[in-house]
């Protein structure tokens, strides 16, 4: 996550947000509570909230699976965004950081659409899939442990409709998946889902400098 585009100066982040972004009120809030966090770094960018919100009403998603909830400014943003019968699942390890995002949840009256599964990703992807929803999910957004992306990726694209889209975040890592003497093991696995995504025939894809990086991946029908 990233609480800002990397590479802008500040009054061109000042004019991205004003004239780019129609951030929800209660969304601009969660977030703002969020920034106050020691892990505010982790933040979704208020421009990257935008450009989810405007892939599902592009591609009409109904469904949205995410890995990685944080404080859930995202899940909150995409429930207000899709239909009141769209179905958003967001995946974390604990309820330290949700339990904080969930009274915006309630006070959007959107909670009850919102459906919380904690534990390790990986099991609960893999559970997802042992009820029968492969194939099932219009869009998904991955932003937890790198170091697990590319497992993640195949997962997840497993879950995805033919025609689906995932986004990645942290594609750059702070410019270090160009650094060849970082080879920590979440720059890794950075480095193993863009590699991976790139050369995947099964998905067309591009990425974008928005935010620390964002690679969008459409699964081909």
């Amino acid at each position: 996550m990233t609480a800002r585009s990397h590479g802008l100066s500040g009054p061109m982040q000042d004019y991205l947000l004003a004239n780019g972004v129609r951030e929800p009120e209660i969304v601009r809030r969660l977030r703002e509570e969020t920034l106050k966090l020691g892990e505010a770094s982790w933040a979704s960018a208020p421009e990257q909230g935008q450009f989810l919100s405007m892939l599902a009403l592009i591609s009409g998603a109904r469904s949205f699976l995410e890995v990685g909830t944080f404080t859930g400014y995202t899940a909150l943003w995409m429930a207000l965004t899709m239909p009141e019968d769209a179905e958003i699942v967001t995946l974390d390890l604990v309820d330290q950081f949700a339990a904080i995002g969930r009274p915006y949840w309630q006070e959007a009256g959107v909670e009850g659409r919102i459906d919380l599964r904690l534990g390790d990703a990986s099991d609960t992807l893999t559970a997802l899939a042992g009820e029968g929803r492969s194939e099932s999910f219009d869009m998904a957004y991955i932003d937890a442990n790198k170091q697990k992306y590319p497992a993640y990726y195949e997962m997840v694209l497993g879950l995805l409709k033919p025609g689906g889209l995932i986004v990645a975040d942290n594609m750059f890592w702070g410019g270090s998946v160009a650094d060849p003497d970082d080879r920590k093991k979440s720059t890794n696995g950075i480095r193993t889902l863009a590699k991976t995504a790139h050369d995947d025939p099964r998905v067309d894809v591009s990425m974008l400098p928005l935010g620390d990086g964002m690679l969008l991946v459409r699964k081909k029908g």
